[in-house]
């Protein structure tokens, strides 16, 4: 029986800033455009949150009885270490989605957004199906586009949309923006875990696009999403404030770079959330200045 320090390490915290960046950014979106909403802010807070989180554990689970955990560089894995039975792993993720979708079904009736619905079971679906089922996307490299669509695009502008009921190019470049930071996070936990998942046959796109190329990307995304900005800067000349993140980008880039044991990629991790939580809060910041001034 796994103890509640482990399961809440199962949930993997450091991932829930890549969750609740682009509800940030879509809220702000929503407040230059005269429209902020704060229980429907909280409603799509929720949503992400708990979906992360059931993604979390749904790949524990996956990973777990598929012996993909069984050898690994990394935090603890529930089923993989044998701390939890994969039957209440499998549980407690489709307990995460069953809330989030009580929640977005809330979110849903508030903002009279019935077409959502469609795109709410689209994400659980594509939550399971990640490393889930007979053939999980994420092991044929198709992860990152997931978490760029879903965890960038749907998340910011679906939040943007529940209040405004309309988009912006803030909104748009906020949310391919953190989409590209929370794909910059997956790159450094897949880069980390190359050896084995080659071994297993998870053919994730650090795999595919091998060592090398696979840390490179990882600056690179962090770099477009920052320059990004200057897209909108001069309408939103305060969205500058998000270059300030520029130093706190330099350590983890450089041991993505220059890392060579698997383990001194764990810290990145942390420091990629952190990146994108940092990312939201000066993008937010920047849109509400720039509208008051």
């Amino acid at each position: 029986m796994a103890t509640a320090g482990q399961w809440i390490e199962g949930a993997r915290l450091r991932t829930l800033p890549m969750a609740i960046a682009p509800v940030i950014i879509g809220t702000a979106a929503a407040y230059d455009l005269s429209a902020f909403r704060p229980v429907n802010a909280v409603l799509a807070a929720l949503v992400a949150l708990l979906l992360q989180i059931g993604v979390n554990y749904a790949n524990d689970y996956s990973d777990g009885v598929r012996g993909t955990d069984d050898v690994r560089v990394g935090p603890l894995r529930l089923v993989g270490s044998g701390a939890a039975t994969p039957r209440h792993v499998k549980m407690a993720a489709f307990a995460a989605f069953g809330l989030a979708m009580l929640a977005g079904l809330v979110l849903v009736i508030l903002s009279q957004t019935w077409w959502l619905l469609l795109i709410g079971a689209g994400c659980v679906l594509a939550a399971w199906g990640y490393t889930g089922g007979k053939n999980p996307y994420g092991y044929l490299g198709l992860g990152d586009v997931f978490v760029f669509v879903f965890f960038g695009l749907v998340a910011t502008l679906g939040t943007t949309y529940t209040q405004a009921e309309e988009l912006s190019a803030a909104a748009i470049v906020g949310a391919v923006g953190t989409g590209l930071i929370a794909v910059a996070l997956l790159m450094a936990n897949n880069v980390r875990d190359i050896p084995t998942d080659t071994e297993v046959g998870k053919r994730t796109l650090a795999v595919r696009l091998g060592d090398r190329n696979a840390r490179l990307s990882y600056v690179a995304m962090l770099a477009v999403a920052l320059l990004l900005v200057l897209v909108i800067a001069p309408q939103k000349p305060w969205i500058l404030l998000v270059l300030l993140l520029i130093p706190a980008c330099l350590m983890p880039s450089w041991l993505m770079l220059k890392g060579k044991k698997r383990k001194s990629l764990i810290p990145v991790l942390k420091q990629t959330g952190l990146i994108n939580l940092g990312y939201s809060i000066l993008f937010a910041a920047g849109l509400v200045l720039s509208k008051a001034w």
